[in-house]
């Protein structure tokens, strides 16, 4: 996402150059650029002393970057020594390429400037402001990134923690997502300042029963998070029906409201929270805007429900399981299809996309799409096993 950021005193928009004068980069279907991580051991054994909840999501997810992600700086990336005047003692200092803070390797993909992060409860995609890397300290990708790995670990620990049977569980996904604010805040503070911002979108499974009976049959409820511009959409391929989508944030045109340096926006007073309740085999899509400012909503509903229809038929690959709505692997296939749909339009100079038709209404001159990042997580929504 090169667009605007934030300034302590004055704000600018920066127009979009068009897309053929940008560096083209090789399509990312696969989380190849990072490593992630989901619930660490002692959450997951906490997990497994307590009921397993009633719904989890299988995910799939495709990134595509429109150019490399710059490497994470120290402290967070540590690489080793490569110059022959260093002592020969600090060769012996590990070769772990992995992204870690707080001693702890950071969860998600980096896609670009974009992050997504997905697991049976919790799925997101944030999407760094671009524009940052032309600013002496700027990183968007890891301030997207790091939002994101605080986030879910503050969603999980709610999770997983030990409850007794009697007590009702209410998730708090904007609290989680203040502290994840604060959190990046402070490991980007020292040794060295970077500076960043990132729009947020995320999605967390849980369930509730009739008058909040326990014994009751327990159907899923989403709770629905998003500040600025990258798309939660939850849609029924049954039906080839969408049953949510989230609402643009945004100061004006190509500047959505965003978390981090100089921004005036917060989880607290900016964010805007959802409860959706969904069936079994709804899909869950979250989604940066690389998709969106590309491909027309009908577009993206019309591209899942083939996909999934063509994986029932065997299409798409080897399956895990049944392949039923979508099931067994099938969201890897959804969420590779949209990408490669959405990079059609973004590569396309010629081509009628979401954003130009924007640029237009505002004044500006633009045609083709949108070269931008694109990552996509797909979710299926599935009763747990046992």
């Amino acid at each position: 996402m090169r667009r605007s950021f934030l300034r302590t005193q004055v704000a600018r928009a920066i127009i979009p150059q068009a897309c053929r004068s940008l560096v083209q980069s090789t399509s990312k279907c696969r989380p190849e650029l990072a490593t992630s991580t989901s619930a660490n051991a002692d959450t997951a054994n906490n997990l497994q002393q307590q009921s397993l909840p009633p719904f989890r999501f299988e995910t799939g997810l495709s990134l595509y970057a429109k150019r490399a992600p710059r490497p994470f700086p120290p402290p967070f990336l540590s690489p080793p020594s490569g110059s022959f005047s260093d002592p020969l003692s600090t060769h012996h200092r590990s070769r772990d390429r992995r992204a870690f803070v707080n001693g702890e390797l950071i969860r998600g993909y980096t896609n670009g400037d974009d992050a997504v992060y997905a697991s049976d409860y919790f799925i997101g995609a944030n999407d760094g402001v671009g524009a940052w890397s032309t600013r002496p300290g700027g990183h968007a990708g890891l301030w997207s990134r790091l939002i994101l790995h605080f986030w879910a670990i503050e969603t999980e620990h709610d999770i997983y923690r030990l409850q007794s049977p009697d007590q009702k569980f209410e998730p708090n996904p904007i609290e989680y997502l203040q502290k994840a604010y604060e959190q990046t805040i402070e490991a980007t503070s020292k040794p060295n300042p970077w500076q960043g911002t990132t729009t947020v979108a995320g999605a967390q499974l849980h369930s509730k029963t009739p008058n909040d009976d326990p014994n009751g049959p327990a159907t899923p409820l989403l709770y629905i998070t998003n500040l600025g511009d990258s798309q939660v959409l939850v849609l029924r391929p049954r039906d080839s029906e969408l049953v949510f989508k989230t609402t643009e944030q945004w100061h004006w045109f190509d500047c959505p409201r965003q978390l981090g340096t100089n921004s005036p926006d917060t989880p607290r007073g900016n964010a805007v929270m959802d409860k959706v309740e969904i069936e079994e085999n709804d899909v869950v899509l979250a989604m940066s805007d690389g998709v969106i400012d590309n491909l027309w909503e009908h577009e993206i509903i019309e591209n899942v429900v083939n996909s999934i229809r063509k994986w029932e038929e065997g299409e798409g690959g080897r399956s895990t399981g049944d392949r039923s709505g979508g099931a067994g692997g099938g969201m890897q296939f959804v969420a590779e299809e949209l990408m490669k749909a959405a990079k059609v339009i973004a590569t396309d100079p010629f081509a009628e996309s979401p954003f130009m038709e924007h640029a237009v209404e505002e004044g500006l001159a633009m045609e083709g799409g949108k070269l931008d990042d694109i990552s996509v997580v797909a979710a299926l929504c599935r009763r747990s096993k046992g």
